[in-house]
Formats: C-alpha cells, structure tokens, sequence
C-alpha cells in the first residue's frame, strides 16, 4: 500500500512541475512515506531522517524534508518538535494536497505545515502511475487502489487509526483505470485495500448473490489486454463462496492466496478479535485447494502476542505443517499506542518472542524448501518482469501461483508470457537455467523467508 502511494505521489508531483531525483543526497525536496504497523518501521524512518537531515547541513541551499504516511498521521505536531529539520507532516489522508504545501514551503508563504485531518471519501488525484522502471524499461504489472481505511478493529493494530475508516472507490473509476493502464502496456495488476474483501460491502448492492469485490474482478477479467489479476491483502472473512468460485471462473485471477492468519490459537485469535476460527480457516484453504491443487499460498503470522501460552505457540506451529504455505511474513508482536493488545496482561518477554520467532522461521523455511523443490523438473507459466533484481544479466518473473522464477534471457521480452522448466530450487525461488549457470549456494535453506 505504501509503495502504490509513493507512486501515485510521484506521478502526482511530477504532473505539477517536480522531477524526480537521482538519490535523496541531489533532491531539494525529500519525502519520507511512512509505516506504523510494527515499531521497528518506526525506528527505522525516525534513523533515516535524521541521518539524511545531518548530512544535508553540509549543503548550500535549503533541502525541504516532509514525513507523510502512517506516521505522520499518528503523531502529527509531536514529529515537528521531534524532529526540529522537518518542514512538512501529512497523514494519510491528505496525501493529494502535498504538491500545494510543498509550492507554500518554496515560496515562504509558510514555514512548517501539519495536515492530518481526515478525509470521508477516498482521496482524489492519487489515481497516476509511473509506468517505467527506474531503468527506463515499460513495467508490466502494477498496483490499484481500490478503497482505503479499515473497519475491523483487530486489537493489535494501528491501521483503523492511521488510515481511517473503509472508503471505497466506484466500481466504473477503477475498471477505467485498470483499462487505461491496459493500453499503457500493463499486463497484470493487483487490486490493494486495507482489507480488499470487504470493497463496497456497505457501498454497492450484491449482484445475483455476488458481493461488490466480485463483481469488481469479473469486469477487471472482462478487459481484453490485462493477463493476470491478483489482490491482497484479503480477511479470512471476506472468503465467502462467490470468491471461492472465482478461482474456477475468472481464468486471469492468479491461483494465489494472501490471507492472513495471524495465529494458530482459537484462543489468541478471539483476544485479536480475528472474528473466525482455525477450524474455518483451514476450511477455507480446503474450498481454494479443491479448486486449485496449486494454489499458491501465503500468510501473515504473529508470534508473542499477549497472553500466548507455549500451547498457543505450538498450535501456529501445527498449522504451518498443516496448510503448507509457500510463503509466510512472520513478525514478533509490536505494541501500538492506542490498540488494547499494548496493554494486555501477560505482555510476552522480548527474548520468548525472538526464540519463538527463530524457531517458527525455521519450520517454515523448511517447509518452502520442500514446497520448491518439488517445482523441479516442472514447467510453469511466467510473466516476464524485467531483469533480476539480485542478477541483471537474467531475467525475473514470476508464475500464476505468485513464485519468483529466475530463468536465461534467451530471446524473452518483458510483459511476455512464457512457459519455462524449472531446474533448481531455494526456499524462496526458482530457477529455470542451463547447467552452466546454475546459481550459486542453491543448497543453502534462508532462515528469513520474510
């Protein structure tokens, strides 16, 4: 979601007159999009800016520096105090209003500007694209918001806050965009929202029995151009039947799966207000397998949450070995000011929580190495991305079941779709390359598959 709004950000100041620079080192202005979902992120940006903002000291002319983002929307006025170099603060929902502030900042008509006043429909001119690649090379995938906020509460998280409640786009806006980004060259795009399953639930009336989101994708896969669609990140909630039958339907919605567990206890998921069960979370997993033996599956899990109990831990454990996921986003518990899990008793020890998270890693990096290997020797279907980002001299995709494969440019070109037989195997990609090449440490299993 970040990254989309740094995007459309860009694109939007770049339609007012601004450039873009080469680094934050050469840039007049610089814009730090932030996250609040987990403390870390918050270290992280708070380290940044001030690194950056000493070494710009050493600069002749005035450097502007805005916080924007989750962040900013949090704390407001208190990051301006904070951080006295910074000159601008703009919440989430204020967005589309930077280019005006940033014009005020260069023309001294003000000297710092805090905005983190909320917005009741989705934020307008936040809808651009940059189409190219910092290489110059046409994109071939791109993201599209389809609404903003959260209305789900869950206790340990911050989102409700920082981005406000659901507002969702109409359906007409985002078919236009997604078939103007279509002419544009764009082959697959991944539909985004807070929780994506619930787009216009309270908005738009069901259709013969079909929620707004479905209705949503079917028009998306109606559009000749656009090759694949994907979305995330969904709620176990949102996965009624007319979803599940999507899978079956829609041939361009990818055979890949985002869906957030968060935690193997029936117990811990009520204290995190989940609102579902294990029992129908794997009921789900068994309807998307059904339909798709393949299906790529991926999950977001906490570990340490307050009050989790050995017990507890072992039935995440349990669950990892049950679904077999391909990939999982594990993270230690992070209090958030504000949620209630941040004063919850029986708040987990730091060091049970690195212990249970190293542990957890493990298991699951044990099970995508064998969920790769068993790629071996298969041929899959890939969209062409572009080069590798960790090799330039081979290319990238990835497959419909959302794995990353590295493979020989032989004559490809991006946007391409090409089917390729993979040859080797780590725990977090595939590869489809001659002998001669084949990658180097290929046996070592990655402990962070996050």
């Amino acid at each position: 979601m970040n990254e989309r709004d740094s995007e459309a950000l860009a694109a939007l100041l770049i339609q007012k007159g601004f450039s873009l620079a080469s680094s934050e080192i050469d840039a007049d202005i610089v814009l730090f999009n932030t996250c609040s979902v987990r403390d870390t992120a918050e270290q992280k940006a708070i380290g940044k800016i001030t690194h950056l903002a000493n070494q710009l000291k050493r600069k002749p002319n005035k450097v502007f520096l805005g916080f924007i983002g989750c962040m900013a929307q949090a704390y407001g006025n208190n990051l301006l105090t904070r951080i006295p170099e910074l000159d601008l603060v703009v919440g989430t929902h204020q967005l589309h209003r930077i280019p005006d502030y940033l014009m005020d900042l260069i023309s001294n008509k003000t000297n710092k500007i805090c905005d983190t006043a909320e917005e009741t429909d989705c934020e307008p001119n936040l809808d651009g694209h940059l189409l190219a690649e910092s290489s110059g090379a046409q994109k071939v995938s791109a993201f599209v918001n389809i609404m903003q906020g959260c209305n789900q509460h869950c206790s340990f998280c911050i989102v409700p806050s920082t981005r406000g409640r659901e507002r969702c786009r109409p359906i007409d806006q985002i078919v236009t965009e997604v078939s103007d980004l279509a002419k544009q060259g764009i082959k697959e795009v991944t539909l985004l929202g807070q929780i994506v399953t619930s787009y216009g639930r309270r908005e738009f009336p069901y259709i013969d029995g079909k929620s707004p989101f479905v209705q949503l994708l079917e028009q998306i896969n109606a559009i000749p151009e656009i090759q694949r669609i994907r979305f995330t990140a969904p709620h176990p909630k949102g996965y009624d039947q007319d979803l599940i039958d999507c899978y079956a339907r829609l041939q361009k919605l990818c055979e890949s799966a985002h869906i957030p567990v968060q935690s193997g206890s029936n117990r811990i998921l009520k204290l995190m207000k989940r609102g579902y069960t294990i029992e129908r979370f794997i009921d789900i997993i068994n309807s998307l397998k059904k339909i798709k033996p393949e299906i790529g599956l991926i999950t977001d899990l906490i570990v340490g949450f307050p009050g989790e109990t050995d017990q507890d831990f072992e039935d995440t454990i349990s669950l990892v070995k049950t679904v077999q996921f391909d990939s999982v986003f594990a993270f230690k518990f992070s209090p958030r000011q504000g949620t209630p899990a941040a004063s919850m008793p029986d708040q987990v020890p730091q060091m049970v929580k690195e212990e249970r998270l190293a542990r957890l890693q493990a298991v699951i990096n044990e099970v995508a190495t064998r969920r790769y290997s068993a790629m071996v020797g298969k041929s899959v279907e890939v969209l062409v991305e572009g080069p590798s980002r960790k090799n330039p001299s081979r290319l990238e995709g990835r497959t419909r079941c959302n794995k990353i494969v590295v493979f020989d440019p032989a004559h490809h070109q991006p946007g391409q779709i090409v089917n390729l037989k993979i040859t080797h195997a780590t725990a977090t990609t595939l590869y489809s390359i001659s002998e001669n090449l084949t990658p180097k440490h290929q046996n070592i299993k990655l402990l962070n598959v996050t």
